[in-house]
This record gives structure tokens, C-alpha cells and sequence, in this order.
């Protein structure tokens, strides 16, 4: 069996692309240059596939339990149902624990592969999602994958998926700042790219100071990673009581809750939703809560518009 050479293409070495097993490669002049950054080509086939997409966000949390998930369902039904006009997709890539199928009422759809790649599932007439829980034999089923593997499948809904045009297209994260967060980032931020919009990022936290102490972390990586900070949504501030109506505190803010951080870390603080159990039940069943009239719906109207406001500012 012949023996591979010492010096191939792709082990670092001081004589890298200057081998005599380099000979005839393509690659050589890249492996030579020490400068040279070696971007992965997956890349480009997602800038391809997105190109379409108009603004994509980051919806993100320090740690779990927040309602992240909830709130990217109440942000897009809200948006599409306020801007009909506009198309607006959700990918969900929250690999290990996929909630958006059910959040959006479309579990059990199946997802259809077409001559330009996978088909998202159609919410709304303007909603479209793309899940690996539509992937799954069961909602049962357990993901047990290494970062590899995850990071194989986002680029795959990345790269593969027919999104076609979208005005806002908003990514559903698992908590924290691990491989699917540096994954997508790598993916999606536009360095050097004046045309395209850049990734944003929604951060949703709750006024517990543990999950406070959480999202300054979810802060600085965006600051980290050049990611622009649309702002902070602080869900389940109140809580309103079913019988009397009444609103209480189920998280007492000793230093004043995610309004106070956000001027700490100045980042713009886009409003508060109180935790309704008639949304929570619609939630549940995938319904529509954009018809339920609740203080958490004018709340959540109003965190959309300065959401919007944000975004246009940037057109």
C-alpha cells in the first residue's frame, strides 16, 4: 500500500503547497499563502440560497425556560398578521428540542423535497417553517447528536431549503451560546458584504436576576461576534390572574428587571409581555392568538412596531 506523503494538502506545515504531493492541485496557491483565510464552501452555496431573504433574526436566550421559543411563535403571528403583506418564514434550529411544529399548529406535516430543495411547511398564506421535527417518525423521538452532525443539518436547512422571498426570516435557537449558534453565525454574517442585511439579534429574557446574569452573556457574544443587537424582550413580567384580572410579580426585579440591564449594557429595550394563561392555552394547541384581546397581545403590538421601526431604519 502506498504510504501518503509527509507534507499533503490540509496538514499545517512550514512547506504546505510546496510538496511534491501538491503538484497539479488546485488548492496550492491557497495552502502556501499563510494569509489566506480558508472559508468553508458551504458558504456560499447558503449565500446563494439566501439571497432572497431580506432580514434574518436571531431570536436568542441565556438559558432555558424563558419562553424564547413562545415568543418567536407570538412574533411571527403577529407580524404576519399586521404586515400581510410581507412573507416571513421560521427556521427552527433548535436540533434537540424542536417546538415550533406544535407552537404553529402544523405538527405531523411532512416536509416535500422539490427540483430546488427541500419545501418549507406553509403556516400562513405569508408564514412558511422549516423543523427537524418535521423529520422525525415520532414526536417522541430523541436527537442524540454530537455538534458535527447538528452543524451538518443547519447547513443543510440553510443551503437546501426553497425559501424563496422573505421579508423576515427569524431563526428559533436552543439556549446559551454553543455550536448551533456559532454555526449559523458563520453561516449568515455578511463580513465584507455592504449589499445584504446584516444577521440581527432578538434576546428574550424574563426579570429573574438568574436569567438576567444570562443575557448579559447572550449580550457580549453578540457584541463578540459583530452580530447587532435589535433588542431585548422581557417576557412573563406580570402574571394576570384567570378569576379576578388581577396582575402580580411572579419575578420580583430587586435591581430592576431587563429595562434597567438594557441601559446598563445599552441595548435598545423593546417592551415587556405579561404571562396570560389564555395565550398560554392557545399556545398549547397552535392556535392563533392575534384575535385574543389581552394586555400580553397590545404589548406584544407594540414590541412588533418597534421592531419594525428598527429594521426600516436600517432599509
Amino acid at each position: 500500500m502506498q504510504q501518503e506523503p509527509e507534507n499533503c494538502p490540509g496538514v499545517e506545515s512550514t512547506n504546505a503547497g510546496m510538496a511534491s504531493a501538491c503538484q497539479g492541485c488546485p488548492n496550492q496557491r491557497i495552502c502556501s499563502d499563510p494569509n489566506k483565510k480558508l472559508e468553508d464552501p458551504g458558504k456560499a452555496l447558503v449565500t446563494a440560497s439566501m439571497k432572497d431573504v431580506k432580514h434574518k433574526l436571531l431570536v436568542l436566550s441565556g438559558k432555558g425556560g424563558v419562553g424564547k421559543s413562545t415568543v418567536t411563535m407570538l412574533l411571527t403571528r403577529y407580524l404576519s398578521s399586521k404586515y400581510h403583506e410581507q412573507n416571513f418564514g421560521v427556521l427552527d434550529i433548535d436540533i434537540c428540542g424542536p417546538s415550533q411544529p406544535r407552537l404553529l399548529g402544523v405538527e405531523g406535516e411532512n416536509v416535500h423535497q422539490s427540483g430546488s430543495g427541500w419545501s418549507p411547511v406553509g403556516v400562513d398564506d405569508n408564514v412558511c417553517l422549516m423543523s427537524i421535527g418535521f423529520l422525525l417518525g415520532s414526536a417522541d423521538d430523541a436527537i442524540i447528536w454530537r455538534g458535527p452532525k447538528k452543524n451538518g443539518m443547519i447547513r443543510q436547512f440553510l443551503s437546501e431549503v426553497d425559501w424563496g422571498n422573505l421579508d423576515i426570516l427569524l431563526f428559533d435557537t436552543p439556549p446559551g451560546t454553543s455550536d448551533e449558534h456559532l454555526s449559523i453565525v458563520s453561516y449568515l454574517r455578511n463580513d465584507g458584504d455592504t449589499e445584504s442585511k446584516p444577521l440581527r439579534a432578538i434576546i428574550v429574557t424574563t426579570p429573574q436576576e438568574i436569567s438576567l446574569l444570562d443575557v448579559r452573556k447572550e449580550i457580549n457574544f453578540c457584541k463578540k461576534q459583530r452580530i447587532p443587537i435589535v433588542g431585548v424582550i422581557e417576557n412573563m413580567s406580570t402574571f394576570r390572574c384567570g378569576n379576578c384580572g388581577e396582575n402580580s410579580e411572579i419575578f420580583p426585579a430587586k435591581t430592576g428587571g431587563a429595562k434597567t440591564m438594557c441601559e446598563e449594557m445599552q441595548v435598545p429595550f423593546l417592551g415587556s409581555l405579561p404571562l396570560d394563561p389564555e395565550i398560554t392555552r392557545a399556545c398549547d394547541c397552535g392556535a392563533d392568538i392575534t384575535e385574543i384581546k389581552s394586555t400580553t397581545t397590545e404589548a406584544l403590538a407594540k414590541i412588533c412596531d418597534n421592531i419594525m421601526g428598527k429594521l426600516t431604519e436600517s432599509d
